[in-house]
C-alpha cells in the first residue's frame, strides 16, 4: 500500500511538471480597419517583461509562454491602444485591429482617446532603430499636457521633467536654455539637442549651442536622455534632447489647422499648417509668425518660421522623408542691469542699441528601411546654413553707454553629416535579444569675426556691418572640424524581466582654428594703452574609446529597475578660445573635459491611475571648464576667465510622481480628471581636489540646491485647466561664489517661486477656445546674470502677462 501511495504521487507530481514546464505561442496580426498590416505596433503582455513589434506585414509572434491568463496590449504611434484579455492553455492566434487616433494638438491641452500619459511618459526599450532600455528617460506628449504652447513657456511645457534648471530670456520663448543636473543652462549647449533625430545646434562638435528651437506648437512629443546616451549620440555629460515633430494624418488628404494668440505687450502670434496623405505619399507643412514689444523698453522682436515634410512610401518596408527649416528673427535687445537697478525697477532698460538677428536653414533626407524581419536600416543626411549676428555695447553695464561705435559678432555656420544605423533582433535560448551598431560622418565649419559696428545714428539701428576690418579689437577666425564616430549597443535579455546592456563608442576627432586677432588693453576710461595683431593657427587630433553598461529589471508595469554608468567627453569649443569682450577671457591653455555619469532608479505606473519616477545620479567632471572671477592687474577690471577651474562631483535625487485622485472617489470617467504632480530635484555640486584653494569645496555655478515643481490639472469634458507652482533655490553664477559685484555680472541669483494658470475650452469640433496668465502673482525675479549677450548683468524676468487663443481645425 505504501508503494502504491508513492507511486500515485510521483505520477502527479511528474504530471503537475510537465504541465508547469509546458510553453505554448501566440501569433497573430495587427491591422489597420481597412485591411493593412500596421508595422512596428508594440505588443506588450502586461505584468510580465515580454515586449515585441510586428513586422513590415503587420505580423508577430509570442513564444515560449507559460500557460495563464494575460493582458495583451497593443499601441503604435496614431492609432488607438488597445488591450485584449486572453486565456493561454494551447498556441493561440490573436488578430487585433486597430482604431486611428484623432485628435487635436492644442495651446494647453487636448482631448483624445489614446492611453493615459499624464503629460509624460518613457521611451520603450527598443523604439525605431534606437536602445533605450537601463536609461532614464522621459517623453513630453505636447498632446497631453496643458502648458503655453504659443509663447514656449518652458516652465510649464518641461514641468514634469526633474532636475531642469531654466533660464528665461524672453517672453515670446524663441532660444531655449535649459540646463540638467547642475549644468550650464546656456542655450541648451549641454545637450545634444536634434530635430526628428538629426542635429539642430549651431556646430554640434565645436560650439554646440541652439540659437534655433523648435515651436512648442509644431511639436508632437519631446524626448529626453539622460547622461547614458552618450553611447548613441554622442559624448555629452547632459544627454539628449530629440524635438519630434507633428506629421500630416494618415487617415484623411487633407487637413488645416490654424492658431491665432494675442496677449500682453503686443503679443502677436499666427501658425498655420497643412497636412494629409494622398496614395504613398505623406505631407506636412507648417508656417508661424511672432512678434511683440516685450515686457521691457528696447525689446520688440519679430520671428518667421517655416517647416514643410513630405515622406513617400514605395511598400510597407521603405519610405523616404525629405525636410526643410527656415527661421529668421530680429529682436532688440534690452541689455542687462545691476542689482541696484534691479531693485529700484526691474523694468527699465539702459542699453537701446543692442541687436540680435539669427537666420537659419535646416535641411534633412531621412531613409527607413525593413531589411527583413530582423534587420531594420535608418539613415540620416542633414546640414546646416545659418548665421547669427549680435550687435551692441557689451561693456560693463554700470557705465553709461557712451553713444560710440557698437561692438559686433558675426558667425556663419556651415556644417553637414550623416548618421545611419543597423538594428537587428536574434535571440538566444529563445531570449529576445537586440544589437545596435551605428556610425557618423560630421563636417563643421564656422567663420567668426569679431570687431565694431557703426553707432546706429545712421538711420538703421540694426545695421550689422562692420565699420572697418582690423580695427581695435577685431578678429577673424575660420573653425573647420571633422568627426568620425562609431558606437554599438545590445541588449542581452538574461531573462523575461533582467536585462544587461553594454555599450562602446570610437571617436576620431579633428579641430582646428586659424584666425588673426587685436590683443588690446584699455584702461579704465576706455583708452587703448596697449595694441598688437596676433595669429593664431591651432590643430588638435584626438581619438578615444568611451564605453558603459546599463541594467534593467521589469518587475511588472508598476516597478521597473533601471541603472546605468557611461563614460562622458567634452572638447572645448570656439567661445573658449579667443574674445574680444571686455567682460570675459579664456584661458589659452583650456584642456578638454573627461569623465562619467551614473543613475539608478526606479519607475512605474500602477493601472494609469499613479506614476513614478524616482533615482539617484552621480556626475564626475574633470577638468571641468568654468567661470572665474578676475582681475585685470594693469586696468583692474573685473572680468570674468573661462578655464579649467578643478574636478567637480555633481550628486543628486531627483523625483516625478503624478496621482490621478477622483479613482479613490469612483469618479474617474473619461471626461472627468483631476491629478496632482510633484517634482523635486536635490542638487549637490562641488569642486572637489582643487590647486587653488579659492574653489575647493566651493558650489558649482548654475546648480541651485533644491528645483521644485507642483501642480494641479482638472479635465471636464470640453474644459480643462491647469495651475502650477515652481520654486528654484539660490545659485552662484562663477566657481569663487562672489555674492556681488559692481558690474553684476557675477553674484547670487536669489531663489524665487512662479505660478502659472491655463485653461483650454474646446467649443466645437472646429473651434477651440485657450486662455494662459503665465507669472500669476507677478513676481519680480531674475534667472541669469550674462556676461555678454543678452546682457551684461541682471536679466529681469517677465511680469505677469495674458495670452487668449483661438484654434481651427477643418
Amino acid at each position: 500500500m505504501k508503494k502504491t501511495y508513492i507511486l500515485i504521487c510521483l505520477l502527479i507530481l511528474t504530471a503537475a511538471f510537465r504541465s508547469s514546464a509546458q510553453t505554448f505561442t501566440v501569433k497573430g496580426s495587427v491591422t489597420s480597419e481597412v485591411g493593412k498590416g500596421v508595422a512596428d505596433a508594440t505588443i506588450i503582455l502586461k505584468n510580465t517583461a515580454i515586449v515585441v513589434t510586428t513586422d513590415a506585414s503587420g505580423n508577430y509572434v509570442i513564444k515560449n509562454l507559460k500557460g495563464g491568463d494575460y493582458s495583451l496590449s497593443v499601441s503604435n504611434i496614431g492609432y488607438e491602444s488597445q488591450t485584449k484579455e486572453i486565456k493561454i492553455n494551447a498556441d493561440i492566434t490573436v488578430n487585433i485591429t486597430l482604431k486611428p487616433a484623432v485628435y487635436q494638438l492644442k495651446n494647453v491641452d487636448v482631448n483624445t482617446q489614446k492611453e493615459k500619459t499624464f503629460g509624460v511618459t518613457r521611451l520603450k526599450a527598443v523604439e525605431g532603430t534606437t536602445i533605450n532600455a537601463g536609461k532614464k528617460s522621459e517623453v513630453i506628449v505636447l498632446g497631453d499636457i496643458t502648458a503655453n504652447a504659443a509663447t514656449n513657456n518652458t516652465r510649464q511645457i518641461y514641468s514634469k521633467v526633474a532636475g531642469l534648471n531654466i533660464w528665461e530670456n524672453d517672453g515670446a520663448g524663441i532660444q531655449l536654455g535649459i540646463g540638467g543636473r547642475g549644468l550650464n543652462p546656456n542655450r541648451v549647449t549641454n545637450f545634444n539637442t536634434r530635430q526628428n533625430g538629426y542635429d539642430i545646434s549651431a556646430d554640434a562638435l565645436g560650439y554646440p549651442e541652439s540659437y534655433y528651437s523648435p515651436p512648442a506648437e509644431l511639436l508632437d512629443r519631446i524626448e529626453i536622455l539622460r547622461g547614458a546616451s552618450s553611447l548613441q549620440y554622442g559624448t555629452q555629460f547632459g544627454g539628449l534632447i530629440n524635438f519630434k515633430l507633428k506629421e500630416g494624418p494618415t487617415d484623411k488628404p487633407f487637413e488645416f489647422t490654424s492658431r491665432e494668440t494675442a496677449g500682453s505687450w503686443g503679443f502677436f502670434n499666427t501658425t498655420n499648417s497643412i497636412g494629409g496623405t494622398v496614395n504613398k505619399v505623406q505631407y506636412y507643412a507648417f508656417f508661424q509668425h511672432k512678434q511683440g514689444d516685450g515686457w521691457r523698453p528696447n525689446s520688440e522682436y519679430n520671428v518667421n518660421l517655416g517647416y514643410a515634410a513630405i515622406t513617400y512610401k514605395p511598400t510597407n518596408k521603405l519610405s523616404l522623408t525629405f525636410q526643410y527649416t527656415r527661421m529668421d528673427y530680429l529682436a532688440h535687445q534690452p541689455g542687462g542691469l545691476t542689482d541696484a537697478e534691479f531693485a529700484a525697477d526691474p523694468r527699465q532698460s539702459v542699453r537701446a542699441r543692442n541687436w540680435f538677428k539669427v537666420d537659419w536653414n535646416l535641411g534633412a533626407v531621412i531613409l527607413d528601411y525593413q531589411i527583413t524581419d530582423h534587420l531594420k536600416f535608418n539613415s540620416r543626411f542633414f546640414g546646416l546654413m545659418a548665421d547669427r549676428d549680435a550687435l551692441g555695447n557689451l561693456d560693463f553695464i554700470n557705465r553709461t553707454d557712451p553713444g560710440t561705435d557698437r561692438q559686433l559678432f558675426k558667425d556663419r555656420y556651415r556644417n553637414y553629416g550623416n548618421e545611419s544605423r543597423f538594428l537587428y533582433s536574434y535571440k538566444i535560448k529563445d531570449q529576445a535579444q537586440n544589437l545596435l551598431v551605428g556610425f557618423r560622418y560630421y563636417r563643421g565649419a564656422t567663420n567668426r569675426q569679431q570687431g565694431y559696428g557703426n553707432d546706429g545714428s545712421t538711420g538703421n539701428p540694426s545695421d550689422f556691418t562692420y565699420v572697418s576690418a582690423g580695427a581695435p579689437d577685431y578678429s577673424n577666425y575660420d573653425f573647420p572640424n571633422y568627426n568620425e564616430s562609431v558606437f554599438v549597443e545590445n541588449i542581452f535579455r538574461i531573462n523575461s524581466k533582467f536585462s544587461i546592456i553594454p555599450g562602446l563608442r570610437f571617436e576620431n576627432i579633428i579641430t582646428k582654428a586659424d584666425g588673426v586677432y587685436q590683443n588690446v588693453n584699455r584702461d579704465q576710461a576706455g583708452n587703448i594703452i596697449f595694441d598688437e595683431q596676433v595669429n593664431d593657427i591651432r590643430n588638435s587630433r584626438r581619438h578615444f574609446l568611451i564605453g558603459g553598461i546599463g541594467f534593467s529589471y521589469f518587475q511588472s508595469q508598476g516597478a521597473q529597475l533601471y541603472a546605468n554608468i557611461s563614460q562622458n567627453y567634452r572638447g572645448i569649443n570656439f567661445n573658449d578660445i579667443h574674445s574680444t569682450n571686455q567682460n570675459k577671457q579664456s584661458d589659452p591653455n583650456l584642456q578638454d573635459e573627461k569623465g562619467y555619469s551614473a543613475d539608478l532608479g526606479m519607475r512605474g505606473n500602477l493601472s494609469e491611475v499613479f506614476n513614478y519616477d524616482v533615482s539617484f545620479f552621480y556626475i564626475n567632471y574633470n577638468n571641468r571648464i568654468g567661470d572665474v572671477q578676475m582681475v585685470n592687474p594693469v586696468t583692474f577690471n573685473i572680468y570674468r576667465l573661462r578655464t579649467n577651474v578643478a574636478q567637480s562631483r555633481n550628486l543628486g535625487f531627483e523625483s516625478f510622481a503624478e496621482l490621478e485622485l477622483l479613482h479613490f472617489f469612483n469618479l474617474q470617467r473619461n471626461d472627468n480628471k483631476l491629478s496632482v504632480f510633484s517634482n523635486l530635484a536635490l542638487i549637490n555640486a562641488r569642486y572637489v581636489n582643487s590647486k587653488e584653494p579659492a574653489y575647493e569645496n566651493k558650489k558649482v555655478e548654475l546648480a541651485p540646491d533644491v528645483i521644485f515643481k507642483t501642480g494641479l490639472t482638472y479635465k471636464h469634458r470640453k474644459l480643462s485647466a491647469s495651475y502650477q507652482l515652481a520654486y528654484t533655490s539660490s545659485q552662484f553664477t562663477d566657481a569663487t561664489n562672489a555674492t556681488f559685484t559692481d558690474d553684476a555680472i557675477n553674484g547670487l541669483i536669489p531663489a524665487y517661486t512662479v505660478m502659472d494658470l491655463s485653461a483650454d475650452y474646446q467649443i466645437s469640433k472646429i473651434f477651440t477656445l485657450q486662455g494662459s496668465v503665465n507669472n500669476l502673482a507677478d513676481k519680480r525675479y531674475f534667472t541669469r546674470r550674462a556676461d555678454s549677450y543678452p546682457g551684461p548683468g541682471i536679466i529681469p524676468a517677465d511680469a505677469r502677462s495674458f495670452f487668449l487663443t483661438l484654434q481651427v481645425k477643418l
